[in-house]
């Protein structure tokens, strides 16, 4: 069996090969295939003040892009490299007019147009439209500002289900409260396995577990995301958990909402950012929401455990619960369809458009 090949039926299904959690050729193949070709939370556009370097998955892609507000407050995003000799142009967040290469002087208007360079008179053919930044798609979304170095579906397609279902939920209004991350002794993949499934929940978290109802439980799958709704005993909702693949966490509960970013660094360490936006702070200390810390920490062992686990002689792979993993098989397909060539090569013929 091919390591990517995932059955669609879910019945009869076995899960990814644990070869694409333990292999570093795989690690590094996904930053093009999957990562690279995806969308990206680089900031939130009200922090954008006029200049915003930024270090796309640092670590991992590690590629440098640079968000700027010009003088009509229009967002844009480049690369942020000098089109010269390939210099850092934004070491850190500032404001300025426009962009100046501090090593030789080469000069951008915010919106990434060549200005001025010096000591090129006698050059010819310059400037060109090559000497312009290069641009990096980007999309805003609510307040977050996400990019793609090379997207293979528009925005819209990976965060469509959670705008329409979030749509009375206030935006405008929430609070960030707290910015943290985790180091994660695990694969990027675990970690977001582990969070699109609740069948571990009455087995790891157990104070979640008394909150919760979870013979009500539920998943929905979109093409580029999931929805997991937790409801409590009187059959409200306590807790929206939307993934947008194939790293990005959208917590609703009753008082706000938490982010988290899984952020690939190597096959087995993974480091998760978290925004915490508070709504209603009367609300913090009730049902799903109310001990978040607890509960990633109960996470962050069992990845941690299945990390160990998977690198045993003795395992290959598993199978799904229909009922429980609807969510896991989702995010394996996904995979599946990114990092397999033939998948790749299918899918361009399908889409390709007639003479």
């Amino acid at each position: 069996m091919n390591n990517f090949e995932i059955e669609p039926d879910i019945r009869v299904a076995e899960t990814l090969s644990s070869d694409f959690y333990t292999d570093d050729g795989y690690f590094e193949e996904s930053k093009r295939r999957i990562f690279a070709r995806t969308w990206q939370v680089v900031g939130l556009e009200s922090e954008v003040n006029n200049l915003m370097p930024h270090m796309l998955l640092e670590g991992f892609l590690d590629e440098p892009i640079l968000i700027t507000r010009d003088t009509d407050e229009n967002l844009h995003c480049f690369s942020n490299t000098c089109t010269h000799r390939g210099n850092i142009l934004v070491q850190n967040e500032c404001r300025r007019d426009g962009i100046r290469c501090g090593y030789h002087g080469r000069r951008f208007s915010l919106d990434g147009k060549f200005l001025s360079m010096p000591e090129f008179e006698a050059a010819k053919n310059f400037p060109s439209e090559r000497d312009d930044l290069r641009s990096v798609s980007f999309k805003t979304w609510k307040d977050f500002v996400f990019a793609s170095l090379d997207p293979r579906d528009p925005f819209e397609e990976f965060i469509v289900e959670t705008g329409s279902r979030t749509a009375e939920y206030d935006f405008e209004r929430h609070e960030l409260v707290e910015r943290k991350h985790y180091l994660v002794k695990a694969h990027w993949a675990l970690y977001c396995e582990n969070f699109l499934e609740g069948f571990h929940i009455p087995y790891v978290h157990k104070s979640l577990n008394e909150v919760l109802d979870y013979g009500r439980y539920s998943t929905e799958l979109f093409r580029y995301s999931s929805l997991q709704t937790g409801y409590d005993d009187d059959g409200d909702t306590s807790a929206q958990y939307f993934f947008v693949f194939p790293n990005l966490m959208y917590n609703f509960y009753p008082w706000g909402l938490s982010v988290n970013i899984v952020k690939p660094i190597k096959s087995n360490l993974t480091k998760v950012e978290y925004m915490t936006f508070v709504l209603d702070r009367s609300k913090l200390d009730q049902g799903a929401g109310a001990n978040l810390e607890k509960v990633e920490l109960e996470d962050q062992a069992v990845a941690e455990s299945v990390q160990r686990g998977i690198n045993s002689r003795f395992y290959k792979r598993g199978r799904y619960s229909p009922t429980r993993e609807k969510g896991v098989h989702h995010f394996h397909r996904l995979i599946s369809e990114f990092m397999d060539e033939s998948n790749e090569q299918s899918r361009n013929v399908r889409h390709k458009k007639p003479n």
